[in-house]
């Protein structure tokens, strides 16, 4: 009776074109979810109710309910005598619980015997971290989490000081590809305060293997990148890339820290959802804030329209053609969901198949 159950081949069939399971997915900031609400989200082209009881117990199920497939997250909390807290459908009041097991249906009369708690939807493994909310998948309804939510360095000060969000008409391989291509900053992001449009130059940086991913290992900023001047100083940056769609990067200055971090949340095979967050101690990010919270939005809306362009070579399934070194960290990255999908079906431990290397392009 378990609503997961007969998902399988489908969501199967799903994931073979390029969704990775066994893994966290940022859904949510923690400052989006109050006690008491509940939301839909959508997560590899399946319904997810994400709520938070009045408690504070965060919790994800599958959002259908199995009697006539209302969406839950429309519902409301329930409070039974005892305390104990569900979910319940806005069409005939089913109640659930958040490890997804049927409580109550309140139209069976008192004679009516039927075991109730045998009628579940899925349940999603969710975690807290930094302030944001991250939703285990795992390749099949019952799995269970075999690591932490990640950790990202430069979370200071409390909340994001900037927030920012975007659906990309693609698929998030597409969206990824495009996020890590270093490349195309001369074209795309062509602003004053960026780059001219004859500004470019070699440029030559060293890679590094990192948790399920690598990094572009800590450097001065190119010269022809004008934003940076904005923090003075010398600042010093790292940018890292993580399975299954997470990039950040670290800027220090002195004892002062910029974290931008970008989540890449896969909605179905043909939207991804794009948030990007910034944390800092610096005193710009006060004093400046419009001004780089517009160079951050323009930013993302100028990855969005290329995207859509992208769309229109696509829709014709042609060859792609990419080149060493400029292209080589989209390799990394199908080399990385390759290594991650074997080792999860031969149950072993996961090797980085990224190697230490010095990359150069121009841009």
């Amino acid at each position: 009776m378990a609503d997961g159950e007969p998902r399988t081949a489908r969501a199967d069939a799903r994931f073979g074109q390029g969704f990775l399971t066994d893994t966290w997915y940022f859904a949510s900031l923690s400052g989006d979810l109050k006690p008491g609400k509940l939301n839909h989200i959508e997560l590899l082209g399946e319904p997810v109710a994400l709520g938070r009881g009045r408690g504070g117990q965060l919790f994800a199920l599958r959002d259908v309910c199995p009697h006539r497939a209302a969406p839950l997250s429309a519902g409301r909390f329930h409070q039974d005598a005892l305390g104990v807290e569900t979910v319940a459908c806005p069409y005939h009041g089913w109640r659930f619980r958040a490890d997804g097991a049927c409580a109550a249906i309140p139209s069976l009369t008192a004679d009516q015997a039927m075991d109730v708690a045998r009628i579940q939807v899925r349940r999603y493994p969710v975690a807290e971290s930094q302030g944001m909310i991250f939703v285990w998948v795992g390749a099949t309804p019952l799995g269970e989490p075999d690591q932490p939510p990640p950790q990202f360095p430069g979370v200071v000060g409390g909340g994001p000081k900037l927030v920012d969000r975007m659906v990309f008409d693609a698929h998030i391989d597409q969206a990824v590809v495009g996020l890590m291509d270093p490349a195309h900053g001369p074209y795309v992001h062509r602003q004053w305060w960026w780059r001219t449009a004859g500004s470019e130059h070699d440029k030559e940086k060293r890679f590094e293997p990192r948790e399920a991913g690598f990094a572009m290992v800590r450097h001065a900023p190119s010269s022809n990148s004008r934003a940076y001047a904005i923090l003075g100083g010398r600042p010093e940056t790292e940018i890292t890339f993580r399975l299954p769609g997470l990039r950040w990067e670290h800027v220090t200055v002195g004892k002062r820290q910029v974290l931008s971090l970008t989540c890449l949340t896969p909605l179905d095979a043909k939207r991804t959802q794009v948030t990007q967050l910034a944390w800092s101690d610096h005193p710009a990010f006060s004093l400046l804030k419009p001004v780089i919270a517009r160079m951050a939005r323009t930013f993302l809306r100028q990855d969005g329209d290329m995207v859509k362009l992208q769309n229109q070579g696509l829709k014709h399934d042609p060859t792609l053609l990419w080149i060493d070194d400029a292209d080589r960290q989209a390799k990394w990255y199908q080399a990385l969901k390759r290594e991650w999908i074997a080792s999860r079906r031969e149950g072993r431990d996961f090797v980085n198949p990224v190697e230490p290397a010095t990359l150069r392009w121009r841009s």
